[in-house]
């Protein structure tokens, strides 16, 4: 039984929905963000990235950059640019990207769901990157960005939600600045409200998409809470989470793929006779960028010169064609199945060296979002090797969940992502 609950959302007026809502903070850089928050100064990044408020080099941990993130969200929540409902509501989230659609239902989820495994998970977390949202939770006393999780599908909760939104104007409706349009409708019926959480409280499970420091920081900062709070009730916002719900059949999943910063000392003659142990290796045509058609194949960028140099012949990348030979995984293992997998226990840790992908300085990961041409600019420049996946599937992020095991690191790349700052829910 999934305990989904209405929260009364503060969110920002109409007005000024665009320019607040701002793209996660784990997906750019701060000099990246500095950029995104130039001339708007409502965007949702001046809290979520309130580093970008000092000079560069500003440790993003340090305590004084948790107290700016407090002091900016309290000046807007006192400047009119945030509202907040007076009842209890749930929301629809639809995003189109690219001519595709995808329809969310915004709310809370009680931790308890997750501490009693019905929230199921498929990544590690690191614990720097965790302490680092537990502490803005904490400072904010609010969750900032919502957890994205997905669910398969429900017919009836479909239905209720496309009736809702075709009969219903919008609360928000604009085009972000990825080309994405963003459309909100409030839900506030309290019979529809008690539709959705029977509905959902039907549903065996649900699983974390992407946002699992998030998550996990929520559930943290729920059970510090109670330790500090021992007359506790159970019905207290911080026993609850932000969340967007989608059906898994509504969302799409995108390549995550992998740049190395060398050969390991290795000649990209000997590098190609090693691979070839454990794939087959076809060199693409002239002017070819290798997109993978199927699971278990990969596209191979190579620099040909150990440092990139001005000459243009010099900086010349090479693409090559992989596929995993038989004999090279198990396929009745659900992980190590995994393409990700498959690159990282034949090639990336055996041949390049790299044994901790979510350590090892030396590896880089690249959204699917970026393309091929990306793959290509860091084979070319600050990195040596890249590697282009096909996608994983929901199929098996799900059975992976499911058995209680965990994806290998950068495993999943959801497009399009969440924005921060539509919905905050204070604790």
């Amino acid at each position: 039984m999934v305990d989904f609950r209405p929260f009364r959302a503060l969110r920002p007026k109409p007005e000024y929905a665009a320019e607040v809502a701002a793209l996660p903070y784990d997906v750019m850089n701060a000099a990246e963000a500095r950029e995104m928050i130039k001339g708007k100064e409502r965007s949702f990044l001046r809290i979520d990235k309130p580093e970008t408020a000092f000079p560069e080099g500003q440790n993003p941990y340090a305590p004084e950059v948790y107290a700016k993130a407090k002091e900016i969200f309290e000046q807007r929540k006192s400047d009119g640019t945030y509202l907040q409902e007076k009842t209890p509501c749930a929301y629809i989230y639809r995003q189109i990207m690219d001519g595709r659609a995808q329809l969310g239902l915004v709310g809370t989820i009680n931790v308890q769901d997750s501490i009693d495994g019905r929230v199921k998970k498929h990544e590690m977390t690191r614990a720097d990157k965790e302490t680092d949202r537990i502490r803005h939770v904490d400072t904010l006393n609010a969750q900032t960005g919502p957890i994205f999780l997905t669910y398969r599908k429900r017919p009836l909760l479909t239905e209720t939600l496309n009736n809702w939104h075709l009969h219903h104007s919008p609360i928000y409706d604009f085009v972000s600045e990825q080309g994405v349009r963003q459309t909100v409708w409030v839900i506030d019926d309290p019979a529809r409200l008690a539709e959705i959480r029977r509905e959902l409280a039907q549903t065996e499970s649900l699983y974390i998409a992407d946002g699992h420091h998030r998550h996990a920081s929520a559930v943290s900062v729920a059970q510090m809470r109670r330790e500090a709070q021992g007359g506790r009730t159970g019905d207290e916002e911080f026993n609850y989470y932000l969340a967007v719900l989608f059906a898994s059949d509504e969302l799409k999943l995108m390549d995550y793929n992998r740049v190395i910063a060398d050969l390991n000392g290795l000649t990209i003659p000997a590098l190609l006779a090693k691979i070839e142990h454990k794939f087959t290796v076809r060199k693409a045509e002239p002017g070819e960028r290798v997109r993978p058609r199927s699971a278990h194949s990969f596209g191979m960028c190579v620099r040909a010169a150990a440092k990139p140099q001005a000459s243009s012949a010099d900086t010349r990348t090479e693409w090559y064609h992989l596929r995993a030979k038989d004999g090279s995984f198990d396929p009745n293992d659900p992980v190590a199945s995994l393409d990700v997998s498959i690159l990282q226990n034949n090639l990336i840790a055996p041949i390049l060296g790299i044994n901790d992908p979510r350590t090892d300085s030396r590896i880089d990961f690249v959204g699917g979002i970026r393309g091929l041409g990306e793959l290509e600019r860091r084979a070319a420049t600050d990195m040596r090797l890249a590697f282009a996946f096909y996608p994983a599937s929901l199929d098996e992020l799900m059975t992976i969940a499911d058995a209680g095991e965990i994806m290998p690191p950068k495993s999943t790349w959801f497009e399009p992502k969440l924005l921060s700052g539509l919905f905050i829910h204070e604790l």
